[in-house]
């Protein structure tokens, strides 16, 4: 199990290779006003394709109110190059194999899948500002409206 991070906390540092194998760090990925990661259980499996592409599809808007979008899995990079292309995603995704980061990050935990109990990911997202500290983090996220909300969130009245 893992620890949740929480609103006010300086995130903890991460490097990870991207979806091309090079070593990405957050701090390099940061917006003007801060990032929003994403954590998913699995490429390409349905819910995980959803999400993607509900951040691809806002992704200019995100990018307009200044935050950069990063995707988060325990998938290899060259799995996440694959998925990024098929989705034309136009954001940074990130390896974690052995899910160090998402258990840092409170992104992986005991879970309920199909009535089996198992400890795994958990789709989760944390917003952070320029600085690298944690503006709001969500644990257990479900798929639908779960973007637009954040969009309300990272600039509230802008409307999307």
């Amino acid at each position: 199990m893992s620890e949740h991070i929480v609103t006010g906390q300086r995130a903890p540092e991460v490097r990870l290779q991207d979806q091309d194998g090079q070593e990405r760090s957050l701090a390099e990925l940061l917006g003007p006003r801060g990032l929003v990661v994403y954590f998913y259980p699995k490429a390409f499996t349905p819910g995980c394709t959803t999400e993607a592409c509900d951040f691809r599809d806002h992704h200019e808007t995100f990018a307009a109110r200044g935050y950069g979008v990063v995707g988060i899995s325990a998938d290899e990079p060259a799995t996440l190059r694959d998925f990024a292309a098929e989705h034309e995603l136009p954001f940074t995704l990130l390896s974690d194999p052995g899910a160090a980061t998402a258990k840092a990050w409170g992104a992986w935990g005991e879970r309920e899948i199909q009535g089996v109990r198992s400890e795994g990911p958990l789709r989760s997202t944390v917003v952070l500002d320029a600085d690298g500290v944690v503006e709001s983090a969500e644990h257990r996220v479900e798929v639908p409206s779960h973007v637009t909300s954040l969009l309300d969130l990272v600039a509230p009245g802008e409307g999307r």
